[in-house]
């Protein structure tokens, strides 16, 4: 506090007397602290005395802001928003009760040569959530609350009259209402009881509160959807380019309730084939700032664990009204193209469309027509599905990823327990849908990037993928090479051309999984933004999300800018939209956590009858503390931690991505495939530990 006054006054020279003024701080005792405090710190070097008695910051970035990154033992990195500036260390008793993901304010002490940069939190700025999922501890007198997040490294207490009905060892969320100075413990509430640990229900909806979903929308949100009529009226069609003579249909999975694309189709006169993607018009019936948006805003997205969809909108607007079920009338948002047999562009529309779905398929049905050339709509299906081949041969000619990454599902029980796991197959009818979205998103981006020139340019949410690091990529090339398998990185081109022969080389192998999943994580993430950009995965110059907006907000933005745009409405504030987006990009991180989540927690239930079974592995990944390895014939993975390895003793070589034996330098490497026994399983941590059999 006596530091943060020279900073808030500009580093102007103070006396004991002026800081404990600006301190209200008036007992003489007291100042006497102040004067000791001034004096030390000019002794540590982080004040210096200008004239007798008057003090000075030495330097005024002793402070820094930053968020907290735990680490397992209790202490922090503190992670500034400059990446070239190095992260600073904090010892756990110089945290102030900070907890991982805050925004602090740090001071900084004086480096010492060849030591890290170390300091002390001085301010919580933000809290990052002060909500946590975990167990009740209950005694005659008192509870606990002991918190799931493991990066929470203290128990929560809790009066007995805040436990809101909660028994002793119930699964609940607590909310943190106090920590008082000086305090080890901070002191909540229970806000919402889950039930019972290791029940299904409660441990999915334990995920969804530990990453910040609600598990239901507010009153008023209900009301609100409730409150839409469902009629469509003549007035509204008359406004629209009518489809609902034209064959429409669409595919999803055979268990989606959200029907948010359809495909339209006609052969034109001129030999050219009219394709439309038509959009749920969920911008038609949510309006800007109603409890509706701010809820869909604030979700970000619909968030799909193994077992349930949670959605972004009510179930009345995502199953019902905006869901584009067949036989009935529906408002859409639509992309036209007029194609010729290349899949070329001849012509395009954006604009207001009314449908009415002739049939809805499933992906299997749509599959079945492609293989045996029979069935409903058959010559449409066989047409649509060429000019997709065309579309992506054209789009990997110039340069685009293809990453197939195996998509585990679980077979579930009446009471949603793991009974089987299989991996789901992406075909030609998902890609066929797939190629059709892509080309609605970009032309969309394409179309509102080409409004103004320069500085003027339109303001719009795009979809914008990086290109990778340099030295990620070289890592991954240097690894790849173990395989027998050659990436060629002197350019973004030829890097995606020899991706994609990797790819297609590594579909069935055992080191498929590994190599992709390597692939991608040496890869940029995408995000959302209104700096428009290219999407490097899909080599695309310009990209956005236009095809969901049932299950993503961003989609709902720019169905509202395009309409705004196309109406002629002017550029829209650059600052706000970023804003939005960089929410959207936060909610979208946290939406993929819970599903991973969820994901790990079946993987831990299917594997716990299954203790002391063997098993194949291909590892995985590798860390100081052991090393991580998939199970081949489920893709369950799990962990066989360093300490458990007998024959030697192991370390880490991080650059080689292995583990190697000090004294007889047997090498664990990732890709290598073992034999390993599941040793223990923990469905609270969702944690599986392995050993190796024949170490």
């Amino acid at each position: 506090m006596v530091l943060d006054i020279f900073e808030q006054n500009g580093n102007t020279p103070l006396n004991h007397k002026q800081v404990s003024a600006k301190l209200n701080v008036r007992d003489p005792d007291a100042r006497g602290v102040i004067l000791d405090i001034l004096k030390d710190e000019a002794f540590k070097g982080v004040l210096k005395e200008i004239t007798p008695g008057k003090f000075q910051l030495l330097e005024l970035k002793t402070f820094i802001e930053g968020k907290v990154d735990l680490t397992n033992d209790g202490s922090a990195f503190i992670v500034t928003d400059d990446p070239s500036e190095t992260d600073i260390f904090v010892a756990p008793r110089k945290l102030r009760n900070a907890l991982n993901g805050d925004r602090v304010k740090v001071y900084v002490y004086a480096k010492s040569r060849g030591k890290r940069q170390e300091g002390e939190v001085i301010e919580i700025l933000q809290r990052n959530k002060m909500e946590f999922t975990g167990v009740v501890k209950l005694s005659e007198r008192f509870a606990f609350f002991i918190p799931d997040d493991r990066k929470m490294m203290h128990d929560i207490f809790i009066p007995i009259s805040d436990l809101n009905g909660a028994k002793n060892g119930i699964k609940a969320v607590a909310e943190i209402t106090d920590w008082p100075a000086g305090a080890k413990n901070p002191i909540g509430r229970i806000k919402h009881v889950l039930g019972e640990q290791g029940e299904n229900d409660t441990e999915m909806n334990a995920i969804l509160a530990e990453y910040g979903f609600p598990l239901s929308f507010p009153a008023e949100v209900e009301r609100e959807a409730e409150e839409i009529p469902n009629d469509i009226t003549a007035e509204e069609i008359a406004k629209r380019r009518d489809f609902r003579d034209v064959l429409t249909f669409t595919i999803d999975p055979f268990d989606a309730k959200d029907f948010d694309d359809a495909l339209s189709f006609k052969k034109l006169d001129n030999g050219n084939y009219e394709v439309g993607v038509h959009i749920a018009d969920v911008s038609h019936y949510i309006i800007p700032d109603s409890a509706l948006d701010k809820e869909a805003y604030e979700r970000g997205t619909s968030v799909y664990l193994v077992d349930r969809v949670i959605p972004m909108l009510p179930e009345r607007l995502s199953n019902g009204l905006c869901s584009l079920r067949p036989k009935e009338d529906k408002l859409c948002f639509a992309a036209v193209f007029e194609l010729d047999e290349e899949a070329n562009i001849v012509n395009q529309w954006f604009g207001k469309t009314a449908i009415h779905s002739d049939r809805r398929f499933a992906y299997e049905e749509v599959q079945d027509v492609i293989e045996t050339q029979t069935g409903d709509y058959v010559e449409e299906i066989l047409k649509l599905n060429a000019l997709a081949y065309k579309l992506r041969e054209r789009k990997f000619k110039a340069g685009a990823i293809s990453f197939e990454t195996t998509e585990v599902k679980f077979k579930l029980d009446e009471t949603g327990k793991p009974i089987g796991v299989y991996v789901k197959e992406r075909k030609d009818a998902h890609k066929l849908i797939e190629d059709f979205m892509l080309l609605a998103n970009r032309k969309v981006a394409e179309h509102v990037s080409k409004m103004g020139k320069g500085k003027h340019k339109y303001t719009f949410v795009y979809r914008v993928h990086d290109t990778p690091k340099p030295d990620a990529l070289a890592n991954f090339a240097q690894f790849a090479a173990r395989f027998g398998y050659k990436i060629n990185t002197k350019s973004d081109k030829e890097t995606a051309k020899s991706l994609n022969f990797l790819m297609e080389d590594v579909e069935g192998k055992k080191e498929q999984n590994v190599l992709t999943q390597l692939a991608i994580r040496s890869m940029a993430k995408a995000i959302y933004t209104t700096k428009s950009s290219s999407h490097y995965g899909l080599a695309f110059d310009h990209y956005t999300h236009f095809t969901s907006p049932i299950r993503r907000y961003p989609d709902v933005m720019v169905h509202r800018l395009l309409q705004h745009y196309l109406n002629g409405g002017q550029s829209v504030n650059a600052d706000h939209y970023e804003e939005l987006c960089k929410h959207s990009s936060l909610m979208e991180k946290k939406a993929a956590d819970a599903e991973r989540s969820s994901v790990k927690y079946k993987q831990a239930e299917y594997l716990k009858d299954q203790v002391g079974n063997v098993f194949t592995g291909i590892i995985s990944g590798v860390t100081e503390w052991g090393m991580y390895v998939e199970i081949v014939e489920n893709k369950c993975e799990g962990m066989i931690r360093l300490r458990d390895i007998s024959d030697d003793f192991y370390t880490l070589d991080e650059k080689n991505y292995a583990i190697i034996g000090q004294r007889k330098k047997k090498i664990y490497q990732l890709g290598d495939e073992v034999q390993i026994r599941v040793k223990n399983v923990d469905l609270t941590k969702k944690q599986i530990d392995f050993s190796l059999v024949n170490n």
